[in-house]
């Protein structure tokens, strides 16, 4: 068991990627509004998340091959091929961009907590972010990042977990919230951001690439698997004790969360005045590790989509990996509202999830790619589900995206 724990990498990166300021954000949110009735919601996706993610894992460790260079040989004689790639180049670079400027203001709100920076300083907050990202991005080292991130999230999950116990949150309602799924009056957008936030499509990219770079072969097929459930486990469980916090420590004294000092009195039974500090370092943390995972999974996107190389230190993975980095930046400095960003990740979201689903199960059926190692019937049956809802779900950010456009 601790041995395998030394093989855990990949999936961590995933699971940092969506442990972003905007998974720590809703959460609180779903908590402090709706207490623990929305737990189901993260216990699905987490669940989904693990089902596509060891479909992804297992493409890079067997076939040892990115999902994007997967889908352009599958489409290399068909017609549709040049649509499809621009669909998916478009919708991941202008989604990711929006999703890196969310992490960049995150990770300065993390900041400000933390010193009280006034607004006229954030420009510099973003511009040093900027900096220490790329530096980290290209550095190469990403067995030093793996343990990075990691080592990251454990420390996020430690910190909830102590809080979980000593807020002693009602285990009753805990269940009731996980195993029957309900709408609260008003609550579909936050169930709708809390599926979203969770599964991830560029995620399905970054797994199968990164898998590549650290496993071998079919042999290494059950590290790569405890990988993915250890990391996306850890990931889900993080997201749901956060509600949990939030429901024991907002929700049930009628708080309402409107700043990151609000967020932050979830934290105060455990950690009383420094709570503060916690929720600053957590927020820096989440923002830092999610804004080096996205330009991360867009360069590999488009690197493997466009049959360009796609060596961490080439030209074009470098290049399109600062392109996201610089235009998040710009994007959390320009003064648009939070909302509008969000909204333009939901939109692009809703576009490609189920779209990167469907091609993801069409490649893992290919026996010439994966020999023996193809998705079983009930691999199929569950991958279908998932995509299934996710379409569901897509359409219905779609349609919120356009009517609040």
């Amino acid at each position: 068991m601790f041995k395998r724990l030394r093989t855990i990498g990949p999936g961590a990166l995933v699971a940092a990627a969506f442990i972003g300021p905007g998974t720590v954000t809703t959460s609180t949110l779903a908590g402090a509004n709706y207490g623990y009735t929305l737990i189901w919601a993260l216990v699905f996706a987490t669940l989904a998340t693990v089902i596509l993610q060891d479909m992804s894992s297992r493409l890079g460790t067997v076939a040892q091959r990115g999902l994007g260079s997967a889908i352009r040989d599958t489409l290399q004689a068909s017609v549709w091929r040049w649509p499809v790639y621009a669909t998916v180049l478009v919708a991941i670079f202008l989604g990711n961009c929006a999703y890196e400027a969310g992490n960049i203001a995150g990770a300065t709100a993390g900041i400000i907590t933390l010193t009280g920076v006034s607004d006229a300083g954030v420009p510099a907050v973003v511009a040093g972010l900027f900096i220490v990202a790329t530096a980290l991005l290209l550095s190469g080292n990403y067995r030093l990042l793996e343990r990075c991130l990691l080592g990251l999230v454990a420390l996020m999950a430690l910190a909830f977990i102590t809080t979980f116990v000593l807020v002693r949150p009602s285990l009753g309602a805990l269940l009731q919230g996980a195993l029957i799924p309900r709408l609260p009056d008003g609550s579909l957008l936050t169930v709708i951001a809390l599926i979203g936030t969770t599964i991830v499509p560029y995620n399905l990219f970054l797994h199968a690439s990164a898998a590549k770079h650290r496993w071998r072969g079919a042999e290494d097929i059950a590290d790569a698997r405890f990988d993915t459930t250890v990391s996306i486990g850890l990931g889900g469980l993080i997201a749901i004790l956060i509600v949990c916090t939030a429901a024991a420590g907002l929700f049930s004294a009628g708080h309402s969360v409107a700043s990151a000092a609000d967020m932050a009195r979830q934290l105060e039974p455990a950690f009383g005045s420094y709570s503060r500090v916690l929720l600053g370092v957590g927020l820096f943390a989440a923002g830092l590790t999610s804004a080096i995972a996205a330009p991360l999974a867009t360069a590999f996107v488009v690197t493997e989509l466009l049959g360009l190389d796609t060596s961490v230190r080439s030209r074009a993975f470098r290049g399109t990996a600062v392109a996201v980095l610089l235009s998040g930046a710009l994007l959390a400095v320009t003064g648009i509202r939070p909302l509008e960003l969000i909204v333009a990740a939901q939109f692009a979201n809703g576009l490609l999830l189920p779209f990167v689903a469907g091609f993801l199960l069409m490649v893992m059926n290919q026996e010439r790619l994966l020999g023996a190692h193809v998705n079983g019937r009930i691999a199929n049956l569950l991958g279908v589900t998932v995509l299934l809802v996710t379409a569901g779900l897509g359409l219905r950010l779609l349609a919120r995206s356009i009517g609040w456009l």
